[in-house]
Order: C-alpha cells, then structure tokens, then sequence
C-alpha cells in the first residue's frame, strides 16, 4: 500500500492534483487538527489551477451516473459555474482516492483509526493527503454558498408568505363553516306555502312531460313508415317498442284520443314481423338482386375450379366472411350505407330485429314451414332458366334406340355443357342458400350466447332441415338424369295439391282456387287489387313498392320485396306438367352419372365447411345417401341398360360382318360388333371410373363380356355344322370337329402353333394322323366348308377375338378396394370414399386410359373370360388350318378314285383331272382370303406342309387307282405337276419331287422298283459307314410298304384282265418280284 500512494504522493498529490512546494497550500502547514475551520476571509482564493483546468478522472465519470449528472446534459445546457465544476471535481477525487467514504456502510471511525496508525499496515502517511482532500471539500461548498445566497434569501422570504396565506384561507374557512351552520338551522324551518308552490310545480312538470310524450307519439307514424322504406328495421322496432312501452304508461290510459294509435302500433307489430321474414326469404333464397352477384360467382368458381381459366371471379371464402363479422356485439345499423348491399350482415341485422320484437322463435317456425316451397321454387326457376338458355337442338341427340342411349364425342360434349351449366349453377345457389342459413344459424347462436339464454335447440336445429331437403333434390336431379322409366320424377317434399295431414289425397282438396288461374286483367281483379293495395299501404307503409300506383294496366300487386326484375313466384309453374316435377333437359342415360357426379361431389364437399359445427349434421354422413342411390338405384338400372345395350350388339343383323371402319381401331378387320361391344365396355368403363368403386358394378361388366364371347361361340358352331340334308343337326364339319375335340391331331396342331421353328416330324405327323383318320372315315362334301363367307367369317372370328382381348387385357387393374354391394355376406362399409377420381372437366372426354377396377377374386373371372377369348381364336384359327388339309384330302380322294376318274386309260390325256383344277382354284381363293384377313404368322401356319401332305397322301393311297397302266400313269404325274405349280404360289419351298418320283417307277416297270430297292439298299449300307448325302437323297427313297404298293399297282392291270391265265401269270411274277423286293429292303 505505501508504494501505491507514495508514489502519488510524489507526483505532486492524490491523482496529479496537487502543486510544488512554492504554491499556495490551500491548508496550511499550521493546522493540526482536519476538525479546525479555515481562516475566514472575504475574498477566498480560488483552488490550485490543476484543480480547475484539470479534467475530471474516469472514477468521477462514472460518479456523474450515481448522482445523475451527465456530461452530456453539461454540454447540452452550454454553461457550468466555477463552483459546480469544483464540488464536481472535489466528489471526482473521493470517489478515486477515498472510495469508502463514498459508501453507504462507511464507518468514519476505522478510516480515522487508520490515519493515525503509522504502522505499516495503517493510512498515517496519507494524512495529510486527507487533509488536503478536506480542504479542498470546504472550500468547494464556500463557493457555492457564495454563488447561490441570494437564492437561498429569496426562498426564505417566499416561504414566510406562504405560511401567511395559509393563516388566511384557515380564516375563510371557519366563516363558511359557521354560515352553513346557519341556513341549514333556517332551512329545518317550516313554511306552507313553500309546499303548495312544490306540488303546484309537480303537476306542472308532469302536464309537460305527458304533452310532450304526446308529442313524441304524434310523431311516431311517420318515423315508422320511414324506418321501414329505408330498411332501418332495428331503428324500426326501437321506434316502435319504445311508443308501446309509453301507451302503457298509466298516466296515458285515459286519453281516449290514442286508442287508434294503440291499433295502429299493435297491427304495425305483426306487420313488422311479416316484413322481416320476408325480407328474410329475399336474402336466404337469392330472391333479393343484391343476392345475385355472390351465387353468380360462387357458380362461375365451382365451373373454372378444375380448368386453367384465369379470369374465374374472386370469391371471398366463406370463412373469412363468417371471421369479419363480430359475434359478440349486437349488430348496429349504419346509415351512410345501404343496408341491403351486404347480405350477410343483413341477415344479421333481421335477425337481431326479430329479437328485439320478440317473434325470433316464430320467424324460425315460418322459415322451416316455407323451406320446401322455397327450395322447390330455385330448382325450378334455375331449369326453366337453363332450358331458355339451351335450345333443344343443341342438347344432344341419341344414337341409340329403345330408350337406349350411347353417344358420340360430340352428344357427350353437348350433353355435358347442358348438365354442368344446370348443376353448376343450382349447386351455386344451393351454397349460397346454405351461406345465408350458416350466418343466420350463428346469429342466433351468438345471440342466445350474449343472452345466456342456454341451448335452444328449436332455434338452432333448421341447417339440418335444410340439408334433408338438398338430399332429396340431389337425389331427385340423379334419378331424373340416369334412371330411363320415367323421364319425370316425383319430388316427395314438394308441394302437392290436395295433400292432407296424414299424406293422404282429399279429393275435396284437389281442385283448390289458385291465384295462377286468376285473369289478372279483369276490371273486377283490377278494381279489388287497387283497394288491397291501398289498404296495404296504409296499415303496412313500405310493404309495397309506390311505383305502381299509375300502373295503367291494373295487373297484379307485387310485394314490395318483389322487384321489378320479375322474380319467380313461389307457386310452381310448369305448363304441361303435374305439380311437384321437375323437366329434363336432356334424356335420362347412366352415361350421364359421370357428368352428374364431379359438380355434386365438389358441392357436397364445399357444403362440410358450411355445416355450423357441434351441430346435429355429422359432415361424414352426408355422401351416405349417395351410396343408397348407387345400391338401390344406380346399379339396377346400369345391369338393364347394360343389358339392354348388349342384347342390341348381339341382335345386330350386321354384328357378325366386317366393320367398314376397322381401319381406324385395329390393323386387321374385325367383327362390327366387336368394335360396338368394346365401345360399350369402354363408355362403361369411363363411367365407372368417376364413381367409388363396388365389385357389383365391375361384375356387371365382365358378365357382359362372357355373354358376348358365349354369343361368339354360338355363332362360331353355327358357321361349322353340317348343313346338308341328311347330315345329323348337332354335327359339325370334318376340320371342327378335329379343332375342337381333344385328339392327337387337335394336339399336335397346337404344338405346330407354339413352334418357333419349322418342325417336319410334326409336319408328317400331323399329315400321318389326317391320313390315318381319313382313311377310316371318308370325308364327304358336308365335312368340308365351301361358302367363301364362312371361311371369312372364321377370318373375321380369330380377329375379332384377338383383338378384343389384347384390349380387355389393357384395361385389367387391380384395386385393394374389395367393396362388394352384391354380396350381404361381405360387411359393407359405413360409408364410401366419394372422391373425384377423374378430373370433372375430362368426363366428357373421350381421352386417357380406361381400366376396369377389380379384387383379386374378381379378377380370376377376368382372367378366365381372357383365355376363352384366346381359345376360341385358336380354335377358329385351328379351324382354318385343318380346313386347307381338309380340301385337299377331300379333293385327292375323288381324284384317285377309280369310279370318278379312272386310269386304266386307251389314250394318253393332255389334261389334268377337273377335281385337281378345282381343287387349285379352291387353294388360291382360300389363300386369297386368309392373306387378307390374318397376319403372316398365322397365314404361315396355314400354308406350312401342304405339299407334304399331298406328297404323303398321293404316296399313301396309291392303290386307289388300281388298276392303272401307262397312259394312267402319264395322267397322274400330268395331275402332280399341275399341282405342284399351284402350290408354289402359295406355300414357299414347297415341291412334289416325292410323289413324281414314286409314279416314275411305275412307268420304269417291276424290274426298275427292285433294282431301286437293291440301289437303296446299298446306299443304306454306304450311309452307314460313312452318312453322306444322305439328306439330298431323301426324295427319292420309299419304303417297303410304298414300294410294295408300288409293285401292286405295276402288276394291278394284268390282274384286272378277265382271262384267267393272264392274272394268274401276274399273281406269279409279282410274288416273286415281291419276294426280290422284301430280301433287299429287310436287308436294308
């Protein structure tokens, strides 16, 4: 510590303060004690002049804080004394030099204790500085004395003269006292006639106050009447309630000159409340022209949602509507605007006004009773409007018949503008109206709220009311549209003529007087509608319009809520229709549900965020009766129509004829009635992908598609049976009946099919096998197909059936969704998912990918219809296959008989047989038809080893001919080439070298055929060793049987000789020629 302040010390003092010893010691080395009082001098000198030009240390900086002086505030105010800046100055150096002075808990003794220990731990070396510090501090406070005494004297004078006026108001308020005193003593004085001049000045008071109340009722009429013509309904009842209240004063009873007024106010009570309910219905049901423009734009909204228009109108959500108006204040008219602009607040407004009149609950009462009337008068006045607005030529017709109905793009997209013009603009105002009913439905709410009056459920339960009534007009509009019984559905709450209580008719009703029916231009009608008109505006002022009071024509009086726009009565009009139906705009069709379904699922789902919530309405409830119209309605009629539209395809004359626009839709031509039978299954399709899916729906479908492949089928067996007279009626011809019964040929056919390469093996199985068959049953003409047409129709068959189910197979999709409305044992949901699952705008459309939605068990029938299709247009191509081989059999077994041409000939014959020209004229034809109508696969299946089987069979059945001599040899190698050069223009590669070859032994003699035998024999044993051409050899090669056969017919015209002898000789010779020939070929 010493060398903290030593060192200060040496610098001249605490903090640089002090001066050299030659400069004025403001203490003097004379005094002792820091206690003694400096010498008194009149004229102080002032402190060192390191004091005063010295600038204060950061310690007394921050002391300015403390003691809330801040250099700032010095700058800002621009003049400081010399006495201020020294105390500041002095208070700078304790703070830095003696910081526990300036503590709160400083104890001066210890400091003291300290400056007189002169230890080395005590403060005795600082004295001194301490006294200075002391010094500096008393000198500090002289001059501010100094500077501020005449301050100080001033107070002290002003302080004299505020005690004085203190002594004075003292005095003046004892005089008060004591005068009060006074007159409260000649007030409890009693005096007569003070009291009659008091009741004298009573009565008076109340003559004035009654003839100015008179005044005021005086007046009341015309503030009414004028309240009600400008709609100031709240100012109305006030003006209205507060008259009531006064004419029930007692004072007022026995003023006979009122009692008139008495009726005028009680009629203008009910007449009020009639006004505010209509005025009610002018806004809730869009009667009102202020109402127009948001069901217009919430209509328009609803329309260009799911387009890319960008000009749609802006409508404001319904939420942020219900979020601006203030619920917990009553409503409050404003006079500079026009109450009716904005409807909401309107309703708001009639709402409150109805309170106050006390008629809440009544006025509730009326709305549910006139709820139907109302709801009925907008869907007929907006289908009246739309059917003006479309003409009947524009609307679509029907290219179907018998009520059946399937349409072109162009009927889709007419039908389509007439629906969404009709429902976008009904489902507009349906919303609207359920606008209006949620704002009245919170009025009342928030009104039995403010008023604590607990839960009425009597005023609170109309939202649900109404959401029954759009059930049954929705569900209305759906059966009118889809269901084809009856193009006019009875409405069950509409209103009905003569309809009691018990919902039976009274026939005494029935014929009820209706103001419709009424001539209107009368003079009678004229002269009673003046007089009631007159009547209305005086009792009820404001109720009608004063514009029609020069109406020359004396027509009808309109209410004053009418106006002059013409709005709809609430009677229904319909000109020819019975009350309580609704007309079509365009024919009822079950293609029209999915025109129906996107603009009610749209409103359905719009109208949740409407619904007041902790109401009786469950929003999840309200697509239920949707599913009870799909269950009960919808699907009955889609099995009929669907049915209907099926039996029309299947009883089409032309169903079974080629379609004249196959071109457009499939490479090769088909079946006119495929195409119509897959547009139908389409068109169904598209439909049902706008809907929820139900297996009922999908199932109707494929029952569809197997009753067309069963019709198929018929008609398949109907072009293959036997038509001949004698021929049994069930028995179909030979190619048929071998397609389609199980059999080794039926076998190897289908292998034939299913090879990717050319199989010979199969190839002469398959002509083994017809040979075999053949052989053992002659084929006659009714086995064989000779109508052109027929073989088409086959043509067109496998096609058609090929066609159909590569599409049907495209439209193939499984959905999780296993919802079954045809079976009860299948639990069935609470409710479906309604949902769009097309875009509304693409209903219409005939564009994007169609499917058919089924489970895992639906799709199993799905897949089994597919192979039917399959397998009759295999059967069909099967068919036409053996048919060819058929032809060709049936053809060379009439030209190798021997009764039809015989080949023991005298001559030689330049020409070939006719069977074999026909039979060449037959296979062109034939080709020519199957190259038309199929593809090169199945057209190569077709042609594939016909020239092996005429080998084989001309080889095989050799015998036939016998007997045959060398002219009849020349006639059948003549009948082998002509042959041959048919079947090069149609099967590729294809020659009868085999068969030429076998004959041409014949003519080389016996002699030949064993020397050929021992040839081939030797080439045998030659192949064996080492297998060479053995392959390019193969024409030329038979077996024994064929060589055997071959050495019979060498032999076959001696042993026909009648003579004895001769065919005896030949039974020798060709015994031994046979024996040559067996040694040779079993030694092969």
């Amino acid at each position: 510590m010493s060398n903290r302040y030593n060192q200060s010390y040496r610098n001249g003092g605490y903090g640089g303060l002090g001066r050299p010893d030659d400069e004025y010691d403001p203490f003097g080395e004379g005094y002792g004690s820091d206690r003694a009082a400096p010498p008194q001098r009149s004229n102080s000198r002032p402190p060192p002049s390191s004091l005063r030009s010295a600038p204060p240390p950061r310690s007394a900086q921050r002391g300015y804080d403390q003691r809330g002086y801040d250099q700032r505030g010095y700058e800002q105010r621009g003049y400081e004394s010399n006495a201020e800046r020294q105390i500041s100055q002095v208070l700078d150096l304790i703070k830095k030099e003696w910081p526990a002075m300036c503590e709160n808990d400083c104890v001066p003794v210890q400091l003291a204790l300290q400056l007189l220990d002169s230890s080395s731990v005590g403060r005795a070396h600082e004295y001194r500085n301490f006294q200075e510090t002391h010094q500096f501090l008393q000198t500090s406070l002289k001059n501010i004395v100094h500077d501020y005494h005449q301050g100080f004297n001033s107070s002290i004078g002003t302080f004299h003269k505020i005690q004085g006026s203190i002594q004075t108001s003292q005095k003046k308020v004892r005089a008060l006292k004591d005068s009060l005193a006074a007159s409260k003593t000649a007030l409890c004085a009693t005096d007569p006639e003070l009291k009659k001049l008091h009741a004298t000045s009573r009565m008076y008071d109340d003559v004035l106050q009654t003839l100015n109340e008179l005044d005021d009722l005086r007046s009341v009429p015309d503030q009414l009447e004028a309240r009600i013509s400008e709609k100031r309904f709240l100012t109305a009842v006030e003006v209205l309630q507060n008259a009531l209240r006064k004419l029930r004063k007692p004072e007022l009873d026995n003023i006979g000159a009122l009692s008139e007024l008495r009726s005028y106010l009680a009629n203008q009570e009910t007449a009020l409340m009639d006004i505010l309910v209509e005025e009610l219905h002018e806004h809730l049901y869009l009667k009102s022209p202020y109402c127009q423009e948001r069901w217009q734009n919430l209509s328009k909204h609803h329309s260009t949602s799911d387009s890319n228009f960008s000009d749609s109108p802006a409508v404001a959500p319904f939420y942020a509507i219900l979020d601006s108006i203030d619920w917990e204040h009553s409503a409050a008219e404003d006079p500079q605007k026009n109450p009716e602009a904005d409807t909401f607040s309107y309703v708001t407004l009639v709402v409150e006004a109805l309170n106050k009149l006390g008629r809440l609950e009544t006025a509730v009462d009326m709305l549910k009773q006139r709820l139907p009337v109302e709801l009925f008068a907008v869907v007929n006045e907006t289908i009246n409007d739309i059917d003006q607005k479309h003409p009947s030529s524009l609307r679509g017709g029907s290219s179907g018949a018998n009520g059946l109905h399937m349409y072109g793009h162009r009927e889709t997209r007419l039908r389509a503008d007439v629906i969404y013009d009709l429902l976008w603009t009904l489902y507009g105002k349906f919303e609207a109206i359920a606008e209006g009913h949620r704002v009245f439905h919170e009025s009342i709410k928030a009104l039995i709220r403010r008023e604590g009056a607990g839960n009425n459920s009597a005023l609170l339960g109309s939202f649900k009311e109404l959401w029954n009534l759009y059930q049954n007009e929705i569900r209305s509009l759906l059966h009118n549209y889809v269901t084809t019984d009856a193009d006019v559905y009875q409405f069950n709450s509409s209103p009905r003529i003569g309809v009691g209580i018990n919902g039976k008719t009274d026939p005494s009703r029935e014929h009820l007087f209706k103001f419709a029916e009424a001539d209107a231009k009368s003079v009678e009608m004229a002269t009673e509608y003046d007089a009631l008109d007159g009547i209305i505006r005086a009792s009820v002022p404001g109720l009608t319009s004063g514009t029609r009071k020069d109406n020359k024509k004396g027509s009808m009086i309109v209410p004053r809520s009418e106006p002059v726009t013409a709005r709809k009565s609430a009677v229904p009009s319909y000109g020819a229709q019975n009350p309580g139906t609704y007309k079509s705009l365009v024919e009822p069709s079950v293609f029209n549900m999915s025109l129906l379904l996107p603009p009610t699922l749209v409103f359905l789902q719009r109208l949740k965020n409407i619904v007041p919530p902790g109401s009786d309405l469950a929003t999840s409830t309200l697509t239920s009766f949707l599913d009870n119209f799909l269950v009960n309605v919808f699907q009955p009629q889609l099995d009929e129509t669907l049915g209907k539209l099926s039996d029309n395809v299947f009883g089409e004359a032309d169903a079974f004829q080629q379609d004249a626009e196959w071109s457009q839709v499939a490479r090769r031509p088909i079946f006119k009635g495929t195409t119509a039978f897959f547009t139908v299954v389409t068109a169904f399709c598209r439909m049902l992908g706008t809907i929820p899916h139900d297996q009922a729906l999908s199932a109707l479908i494929i029952t569809q598609m197997m009753r067309y492949y069963d019709r198929c089928f018929s008609w398949f067996k109907a072009l293959v049976t036997k038509t001949q007279e004698g021929a049994a009626s069930q028995a179909l011809r030979a190619s048929a009946e071998m397609s389609l019964e199980p059999s080794e040929i039926q076998k190897t056919m289908q292998q034939l099919w299913k090879s990717d390469t050319l199989d010979i093996a199969l190839l002469e199985q398959e002509a083994k096998l017809l040979m075999a068959k053949t052989n053992e049953r002659k084929l006659d003409m009714s086995d064989i197909i000779q109508d052109r047409d027929t073989v088409q129709s086959l043509c067109l068959l496998y096609t058609s059936m090929k066609w159909l189910s590569v599409k049907v197979l495209g439209m193939r999709h499984i959905t999780r969704n296993d919802t079954d409305s045809s079976r009860a044992s299948v639990p069935k949901p609470e409710k479906k998912r309604w949902t769009l699952l097309n875009d509304p705008s693409k209903a219409g459309s005939e564009e994007g990918p169609v499917y058919l939605p089924m489970t895992q068990e639906t799709v199993q029938q799905f897949d089994s219809i597919l192979s039917s299709y399959e397998e009759l247009a295999s059967t069909a191509l099967r068919t036409l296959h053996m048919e060819a081989r058929c032809r060709i059999v049936r053809s060379l077994q009439t030209a190798l008989s021997a009764d039809t041409a015989p080949y023991l000939l005298d001559q030689e014959v330049n020409e070939p047989d006719p069977q074999i020209l026909a039979l060449n004229a037959e296979m062109v034809v034939y080709d020519e038809t199957i190259t038309r109508f199929l593809r090169e696969r199945e057209v190569a299946f077709v042609r594939t080893g016909l020239g092996l089987l005429i080998n084989s069979y001309l080889i095989g059945n050799a015998l036939l001919v016998a007997p045959m001599n060398a002219r009849g040899c020349g006639r059948m190698q003549l009948n082998i080439l002509v042959l041959q050069q048919n079947l090069k223009n149609i099967e590729e590669g294809v020659d009868l070298v085999r068969a030429a070859n076998y004959f041409e032994l014949f003519d080389r003699g016996p002699d030949a055929i064993v020397e050929k035998a021992k040839v081939d024999a030797e080439t045998t044993d030659g192949e064996a060793k080492d297998g060479e051409e053995g392959a390019a050899r193969r024409n030329d090669k038979f077996t024994y049987d064929e060589l055997k056969a071959l050495m019979e017919l060498c032999y076959s015209e001696q042993l026909a000789d009648p003579e004895r002898g001769v065919a005896a000789a030949a039974k020798r010779q060709m015994a031994d020629k046979l024996l040559n020939l067996s040694e040779y070929m079993w030694q092969s």
